[in-house]
């Protein structure tokens, strides 16, 4: 073990257990009276909800089936809140609250009661106090939620109710504030605060927390939001998730006739076209770092409050993405080193790992995140075999945290060292445009650099890679041999067809436009693979596979073109191109 690396988990450790010393000093009634000064005794507007809402799941719930993270439970008129959860994610969204928009969405007699029984339950429930109820993000959504959802649950209500609900409503907000001293880095910091500032703003006299809370949450959203309107993670999905409650966040300001923050105003107008940079043709986002399946019709409803509607933006040099349209085809290439190792928790090692799309048709994938059940995949999605890149001897160009103890003590499995120097540049050469990009992610074990060229043209039609590894300046490969494979997980929409010299692939979109794959040095190989972002879970998929050593070959050249030709006319051509057998 290094000493760079006992550096990093020590620092870590500190960190963690000086946030839980923090918070259990602040833990207790008398500290937490001081935490929310003011009397919570009334509600004076209730946020909008931007996340979509399915009334015909009111239903469901009213039955008694309550379905979240892929489980399905049935409480057969028991409490739900006295069940076995299924799953951590299937408590966390049950303790959230964020069901109780499907409820609204309903908007009937009936659901308003259901509303105001399954709330009323949880209040009286010693089930309240589980632990993972008092995490920082599920209280956080929770606060939210029920602010939100608050003309629901509280309409043709009695006082007694109402100030119950209060209660409740402000003994979690108390919980929350010492709360955020425990909460992870990131963007479970962020709903914290977000939470605090709609608390702050939705319940009465509190014109003192306003101000606190809008300053905190200003100088996190200085922090976490980089000038190029990534977050800090580099992860896709925190922008949605963020941005999902943001948005209302600013109308709520304006509502209460105060102006918003500027910090937040400015955040909001950097993130908003990072949406438009990682989508692609057919509105999925790209697959890095944790992100998983987006729903379609929140990212069209984040959309909506795009003001500038312009092309995606080529480059986003502080988060560490590149972005070439050329045509209708779509390259997104991952060009940044992984974040600071106490906002690593969901980080990739996918370092120059690329997805291509042509259209509404997505080629080249990474394997990405499981919307649920992601424990049982995180320790694959997250290694760089996973990734649309060159990975040496099936290892991550950057390493975990991996004994079992130090996770549970760090909440986690952050990243301790991969990547420190990540360089890239492009030019236009030739009505083509060429990025070229490298990592030192596997100097330290292996001795060698990977080096990345992509080069696309102008239409979009050819796209030509060619991937290096070799040693350092005036330095040396690590060991006698050093093998490597190079991935392209394809989209399980593609169908691939190895060609019969076994020196490339044939690919059929869904809309029958054909691509072609070859390594005309290198024998290619069809594995299988899976796709771990769909909507409903995992599928099976295939990747294209190139295993080489780096000492025998260290360059493979490879190319991805489109045909003009149909299948049948691109299998005639191939059978053309094969030798003659010799005469007798």
């Amino acid at each position: 073990m290094s000493v760079a690396y006992r550096r990093r988990i020590s620092t870590l450790l500190l960190r963690r257990f000086a946030r839980r010393t923090i918070a259990r000093a602040g833990d207790g009634p008398a500290a937490l009276s001081r935490l929310w000064p003011g009397r919570a005794d009334r509600l004076t507007i209730a946020p909008h909800d931007l996340r979509t809402a399915d009334g015909t799941r009111a239903a469901e719930i009213y039955a008694g089936r309550f379905v979240f993270a892929g489980k399905i439970v049935t409480c057969h008129s028991r409490s739900i809140f006295d069940l076995e959860p299924p799953s951590e994610d299937w408590e966390a969204a049950l303790l959230g609250f964020g069901w109780l928009r499907h409820l609204r969405a309903a908007d009937t007699a009936i659901t308003r009661a259901n509303a105001r029984s399954l709330v009323d339950d949880w209040m009286s429930n010693p089930a309240r106090r589980r632990p993972l109820g008092r995490r920082a993000d599920v209280m956080a959504r929770r606060v939210i939620s029920l602010l939100s959802q608050a003309p629901l649950v509280l309409s043709d209500t009695d006082g007694k109710f109402y100030r119950r609900y209060l209660r409740a409503l402000a003994r979690d907000i108390r919980l929350l504030r010492f709360g955020l001293h425990d909460a992870p880095d990131g963007v479970a910091r962020l709903q914290v605060l977000i939470a605090l500032c709609y608390a702050s703003l939705c319940l009465a006299n509190q014109a003192r927390t306003i101000r606190t809370a809008t300053r905190k949450l200003s100088d996190e959203l200085r922090r976490q939001i980089l000038p190029d309107g990534g977050h800090v993670s580099r992860n896709p999905g925190a922008l949605i998730e963020l941005l999902i409650d943001l948005l209302p966040l600013r109308q709520t300001f304006a509502a209460r006739n105060i102006a918003p923050p500027p910090a937040l105003l400015n955040a909001i107008d950097r993130m908003m076209p990072m949406l438009r940079f990682f989508r692609h043709g057919d509105g999925s986002f790209a697959l890095f770092n944790g992100m998983s399946g987006a729903p379609s019709d929140l990212l069209a409803t984040l959309l909506a409050y795009d003001d500038t509607r312009g092309i995606p933006m080529a480059s986003m040099p502080h988060t560490g993405f590149q972005r070439l349209d050329a045509g209708t085809t779509t390259l997104i290439v991952d060009t940044g080193p992984p974040p600071p190792s106490n906002l690593s928790e969901e980080a990739h090692a996918g370092c120059l790992s690329f997805e291509l799309s042509s259209g509404p048709n997505r080629i080249v994938t990474n394997c990405g995140t499981p919307s649920t059940g992601r424990d049982n995949w995180r320790t694959f999605a997250r290694s760089t075999p996973a990734h649309s890149t060159l990975s040496c001897h099936e290892t991550s160009s950057c390493q975990f945290v991996e004994r079992s103890a130090m996770k549970r003590l760090l909440q986690g499995a952050p990243i301790v060292s991969g990547p420190a120097n990540v360089e890239s540049s492009r030019e236009t050469v030739d009505e083509a445009e060429r990025l070229t990009a490298s990592h030192d992610g596997y100097l330290a074990r292996f001795g060698v650099i990977h080096r990345r060229v992509l080069t696309i043209t102008r239409d979009g039609s050819r796209l030509e890679g060619e991937d290096t590894l070799a040693p350092a300046p005036s330095g040396r490969m690590k060991g006698s041999r050093i093998d490597y494979a190079l991935r392209f997980h394809l989209h399980p929409s593609v169908k691939a067809s190895r060609l019969s010299d076994a020196r490339g692939v044939m690919l059929v979109l869904p809309n029958r436009e054909v691509w072609t794959f070859e390594a005309p040095d290198d024998r290619v190989d069809l594995e299988d693979s899976v796709f771990l972002a769909g909507n409903d879970g995992p599928r099976r998929t295939t990747q294209i596979v190139i295993h080489q050593s780096a000492r025998e070959a260290p360059t493979v050249r490879w190319s991805l073109v489109r045909s003009t030709a149909s299948v049948t006319a691109t299998n005639a051509r191939r059978n053309a191109r094969r030798e003659p057998e010799l005469p007798l």
